[in-house]
């Protein structure tokens, strides 16, 4: 019987809906409803819908699906729209403690987006004394009576000790409440955050947990017995169950999604992925087989949660040029369908001879500038989409062929009314849209000190070819379309892997504080559905900000490991060879596990005119079916056995430590073992790393192969 899981992405337009193959991951079926953001059950119903109609029209049967995960728009809508509950905010303390829980546990209003605040209450409970049941029922009493539709619990030290925090949680949902506690959100220090990112968590839980209860209902109704998932923010997914007490966690999932499909379906290990839509463009960075990560922020507000660093533009396949003095001066913010306007590029009319052009305020407070193309059966504008077919950009085609004879005769009349010709025309439009991109991406290249000859671009969402073939020759770049992009994030999510991070205020921390994370972290993502065998941990100690940080990921399942087709050495050395560049040189394979390969070459740079020459081994860890999963610019190496690893480590260390001003600095050490790269790059001490190999590699063969790579701060 097949293993199939299903991925839904919850666009602004569309719902899409598709069903990967995890032996091999293929794609065994698509489907695509509009988004149902008008209904009762919101956009639950198009979840329910797209998934039905996906298995209505491929055949699979019920049993075959292992698991059904979906990005969503709903918590970031919610916020955006100020569809919240109010807050109420129950503080503790005592003494010292106490003045400050009360000073910074204080929030006014928390403001959303313009017009969109979100009210908060607050109560102060003392500490000094026993908090009894009685305490707190009759604290929410009075933030009830002051308009409280959900409860916050927050104390300025609760990540050493949650009793208040979690009292207040039973009391409240014995009393018929939604309830966060800050320290389920948030295990660092500064309250003033933590609870910011509680109410905010909270504000949101009516609406969301309405809509996941409604989803999983019609999900069981259907037959379907697979685990219910959501996709997150960082990139992974999470149960349902989860995201019902923390689902702020799915702020900006639907870019997420891509982002997880650019790295496991597209198999990006380098670049920046551009996913275009109907109306926005979302840029994000992948840089050595990772995706980049920021902490999230509600308008100035930060909080204490990992989102993907997204940079969204308001231009994309479906935007509307602006006219003034017969030229171009900008492209969208607003789309076609905003405007109520149809797509020139798939009119069924063929002739647009017979036409009047407008200039219109799509909606109050635009400019009233945007290109209306009036014509007897309906009102049209051209985009992006038509530009870019008509200059012949367009390989991968997503949702359909654009009419090409309705391209040509719209783009021509409309350029002979603005006294233009055609090609000028399109250039301009899609000009207009790359110095849009061409910003941004100029920007996060600065900002990730990305080698400019790594960076390629690559596009996803439907509306790809109208974006990102002109922005890549604009910028000089190479660019790829990825296969099935107009489906990218719906693949994304049935991909995703699970991801929890933890992150505890220590200072000084002990190897024993280091594992304890560790294995929470562990812990917290097979209680998701991951299998331990597939789980990997990152830890790293911020000295700055006394913290110590542990990213835990895992999949569902061993398939996705253990039964792809794997290629040859000559195989896996051609992908290496490309994914380095490596055009002058002849990779090699450096060493293997038995699922990861360590490939790449050696060579030679001159400084000071050939006086000083410095040696470098560029390489790339790839699986063995050739996906590569980290680049490194240069490494130093040790094959070993499991039982060989430690002194290997310490070899290197030696080898490769440098002393600055702050004293010692040690070099960045990963050990790639069986399916694993065991990333202890984070760690600031040979104790902590050898401590953390110990617990890591304990429970398998001595006797097995193992690469400790090493590479040198600069």
């Amino acid at each position: 019987m097949r293993k199939i899981k299903v991925g839904i992405d919850v666009g602004g337009t569309f719902t899409h809906a598709v069903a990967v193959n995890v032996e091999d991951f293929t794609i065994i079926g698509k489907s695509c409803v509009p988004t149902t953001h008008d209904s009762k059950q919101g956009v639950a119903e198009g979840v329910v819908d797209s998934m039905l109609k996906l298995i209505a029209e491929t055949g699979i049967s019920s049993e075959e699906i292992i698991l059904i995960a979906h990005s969503t728009t709903q918590a970031t809508n919610a916020l955006l729209e100020g569809d919240v509950a109010p807050v109420g905010i129950i503080a503790f303390g005592k003494g010292i403690e106490g003045k400050i829980a009360k000073k910074q546990a204080f929030l006014n209003d928390i403001y959303l987006a313009p017009g969109k605040l979100l009210p908060v209450y607050f109560e102060y409970v003392n500490t000094t004394n026993t908090v009894s049941h009685e305490q707190i029922v009759e604290t929410i009493k009075r933030l009830h009576q002051q308009g409280a539709k959900v409860i916050v619990a927050s104390e300025a030290f609760g990540p050493d000790d949650n009793r208040h925090e979690k009292l207040v949680v039973e009391v409240a949902e014995s009393m018929g409440f939604m309830s966060t506690a800050a320290c389920d959100l948030s295990q660092l220090y500064g309250i003033k955050v933590r609870t910011r990112t509680a109410i905010v968590n909270a504000s949101m839980m009516p609406k969301m947990i309405e809509t996941a209860n409604l989803t999983e209902k019609a999900v069981r109704e259907s037959g379907i017995k697979a685990p219910l998932m959501v996709m997150r923010s960082d990139g992974g997914i999470m149960d349902i169950a989860e995201m019902r007490k923390r689902p702020i966690l799915t702020m900006l999932s639907g870019p997420a999604a891509g982002v997880a499909a650019a790295l496991m379906y597209a198999r990006i290990s380098d670049g920046i992925f551009v996913e275009v839509g109907g109306t926005s463009s979302d840029i994000s960075v992948i840089k050595n087989g990772m995706p980049q990560v920021k902490t999230a922020q509600i308008g100035d507000n930060r909080l204490s949660v990992k989102t993907i660093d997204v940079r969204t533009i308001g231009v994309a396949g479906g935007s509307i040029p602006r006219i003034e003095k017969n030229r171009v001066i900008d492209v969208g913010p607003r789309s076609a369908h905003i405007a109520n306007l149809s797509y020139s590029a798939y009119a069924e009319s063929d002739d647009f001879s017979d036409i009047e052009i407008e200039m219109i305020c799509p909606r109050k407070g635009d400019p009233n500038d945007y290109l209306k193309i009036k014509k007897s059966d309906g009102n049209y504008t051209l985009t992006p989409s038509a530009a870019s077919y008509f200059l012949g950009l367009v390989v991968e085609t997503g949702h359909g062929i654009a009419n090409m004879k309705a391209v040509k005769s719209a783009m021509s009349n409309v350029a002979a009314k603005l006294k233009m010709t055609p090609t000028e025309l399109a250039e301009s439009i899609l000009e207009n849209t790359s110095k849009k991109v061409e910003k941004i991406i100029k920007s996060l290249i600065r900002e990730y000190k990305l080698d400019k000859n790594f960076v390629m671009l690559y596009g996803g969402g439907g509306g790809a070819s109208a974006i990102v073939p002109h922005a890549a020759k604009y910028m000089s770049m190479q660019h790829e379309i990825a296969k099935d992009a107009e489906v990218i994030s719906a693949i994304g999510a049935a991909m995703g892997m699970m991801r929890d991070t933890v992150e505890r205020s220590i200072i000084n921390p002990t190897e024993s504080d280091i594992i304890r994370i560790r294995q929470q972290a562990s812990e917290s993502v097979i209680a998701m559905g991951a299998k331990p065998e597939t789980v990997e941990v990152q830890v790293e100690i911020d000295n700055a900000n006394k913290k110590v940080i542990a990213v835990a990921t895992g999949s569902s399942d061993l398939a996705s490991r253990d039964n792809k087709k794997n290629l040859d050495e000559a195989g896996l050395q051609k992908i290496a060879s490309e994914a380095l560049k490596a055009e002058k040189y002849k990779v090699q394979t450096y060493g293997s596990t038995n699922l990861l390969s360590v490939i790449g070459y050696s060579k030679t740079i001159n400084h000071f005119f050939g006086l000083m020459k410095e040696a470098l081994m560029p390489v790339v860890v790839m699986s063995k079916d050739g996906v590569v999963k980290r680049r490194f610019e240069n490494v130093t190496l040790r094959n070993c056995k499991v039982g060989q690893v430690k002194s290997s480590i310490t070899e290197l260390v030696d080898e490769l430590r440098t002393y600055g001003d702050g004293g010692e600095i040690m070099p960045d050490i990963y050990v790639v073992v069986s399916g694993k790269i065991v990333d202890m790059s984070g760690l600031l001490e040979v104790s902590q790393i050898l401590s953390l190999v110990d617990f890591d590699l304990k429970d398998l063969d001595q006797s097995e192969n193992a690469i400790v790579l090493g590479v040198k701060k600069r």
